[in-house]
């Protein structure tokens, strides 16, 4: 696999970061999961539970080895200090400053190694006058804006099913990290990557920067294209109260609907701006829309060039044919499910180990690993230095 070969130690919690370490462990790292003795990362005991752990948990941590370590220990940190020397990436979510005030930081881990990859992924990185305010991915987007582009039809901002900020710094830790161990290979010497959940999430608003930047007004979502100012990327409710959207606003879409419902007046709409220049049209959609139902638009729409699909649950969501074609919905020996691996290499494809370390399960084979006698680690077990699962 891609990654075989490559050693990461994952501090982090929640979600980005472990996101990104399962990810790598998928394609073939070693990715041993650093914990703390007692209660682990949080998402252990976070929502419902299948086979024995939670599904949160599990899909964020599976096919890597857990090591319980007291950090706060001087032998704590000596076995993570030998374990780093092992290691090729170290990842952390701690706020800004607690790493290096454990003795941890990149600044010290490198004096020993040079080659490691080291990444910090937090609300708003390491440095500015925002670097300590406490911040999860609502507040990251309420700050970048991005939470008041979303709104219902009250006008008020929704709740985000997905956590933009979150999904985004995971994604560009991600791409960092890589970038950094292809420059490593050239040099045999590692970075410091700092990752601002807030500024991944920034980077990632061309598709509605464009008012702010062009004309200094902050954009309004009910007139951007993408949240609900195009009559044909919007969401219309069915005569059964379920719903469908359309997602493409292209023309040649409006046109392929408007002439087959026989309204090709309505086509030059279609080609006005997003906003209130589209209204008419819209009226037009939710009055239609309300004549059959979901059922029945999926079928009157099988086989039309047009964007669309119904909205489903995400029960419905997860039994689409699609899903199951492309190995998105996986099931251990044990019948619990996983989601799937989506990155597919037709050459080394991902083999995801699909089960998920216990805290400390790992602890004493990696010890041994590192060179500790059963003595030593039976005593600092005793000392409460380490957990062995």
């Amino acid at each position: 696999m891609k990654l075989t070969g490559l050693r990461v130690l994952d501090l982090s919690r929640f979600l980005p970061g472990p996101h990104l370490a399962m990810m790598m462990a998928d394609h073939g790292a070693d990715v041993i999961k650093v914990e703390d003795t007692k209660f682990g990362d949080a998402t252990r005991s976070i929502g419902p539970k299948e086979g024995g752990q939670t599904v949160y948990f599990r899909n964020v941590n599976r096919g890597k080895r857990s090591v319980a370590i007291d950090l706060k220990s001087d032998s704590g940190r000596l076995l993570f200090h030998k374990l780093a020397k092992t290691a090729d990436v170290i990842i952390e979510t701690f706020r800004p400053g607690v790493v290096d005030r454990l003795g941890i930081g990149y600044e010290t881990i490198k004096k020993d190694c040079p080659h490691i990859v080291y990444c910090s992924i937090s609300a708003f990185g390491q440095t500015g006058p925002y670097r300590d305010i406490p911040a999860h991915d609502l507040s990251v987007n309420g700050l970048s804006g991005v939470l008041s582009m979303s709104v219902g039809s009250d006008g008020e901002p929704n709740m985000p099913c997905l956590p933009p900020s979150d999904l985004a710094g995971s994604l560009m830790a991600f791409s960092g990290i890589l970038m950094a161990l292809i420059r490593r290979n050239n040099t045999g010497i590692g970075d410091y990557i700092d990752l601002g959940m807030y500024d991944a999430v920034v980077s990632w608003t061309p598709h509605i920067i464009g008012k702010l930047f062009s004309e200094n007004i902050a954009p309004q979502p009910s007139s951007e294209r993408t949240q609900g100012g195009s009559a044909f990327y919007n969401t219309y409710r069915t005569s059964d109260d379920r719903w469908i959207s359309l997602g493409g606003g292209e023309i040649k879409f409006v046109t392929n609907f408007l002439t087959a419902m026989g309204r090709e007046d309505l086509i030059e709409i279609g080609k006005l701006p997003a906003g209130e220049l589209q209204k008419p049209l819209k009226d037009y959609l939710k009055k239609t829309f309300l004549l059959k139902t979901q059922a029945e638009w999926v079928e009157w729409f099988e086989g039309k060039d047009i964007c669309f699909s119904p909205v489903l649950d995400m029960k419905e969501a997860m039994k689409v044919s699609q899903l199951s074609h492309r190995n998105m919905i996986l099931t251990d020996a044990a019948g619990n499910s996983h989601l799937g691996v989506p990155i597919k290499f037709k050459e080394e494809p991902a083999l995801p180990d699909l089960s998920a370390p216990e805290l400390g399960e790992h602890t004493q084979e990696i010890m041994v690993e590192l060179g500790y006698s059963d003595p030593d680690i039976s005593r600092m077990q005793s000392e409460g230095i380490v957990n062995l699962g």
